[in-house]
């Protein structure tokens, strides 16, 4: 298992969008994935539950990864949140 902290830096407009392009980058690794804010954990591949950690622009997100691609996974969706692109 691995984790690490990112910073997630969105514009507000298009937050919504850079969720569901989470959700497809999450749901592309064998490993499970998590993101946790606060107190609040989700998987990083469910809609309703990446929703419900309420992410907006800045705010501090540890992202944790367990499986077999986890180092990729981590990888790949710590920059996408630190540098969300379409």
């Amino acid at each position: 298992m691995v984790s690490r902290t990112v910073l997630f830096n969105c514009d507000e407009a298009l937050q919504m969008k850079a969720v569901a392009v989470l959700i497809q980058k999450a749901s592309a690794f064998r490993s499970s994935i998590w993101l946790s804010r606060g107190e609040r954990r989700a998987n990083a591949k469910s809609l309703l539950g990446v929703m419900s950690l309420g992410i907006e622009n800045a705010a501090e997100l540890q992202v944790t990864a367990e499986g077999s691609d986890e180092a990729e996974a981590i990888d790949t969706i710590s920059a996408y949140l630190a540098q969300p692109e379409f």
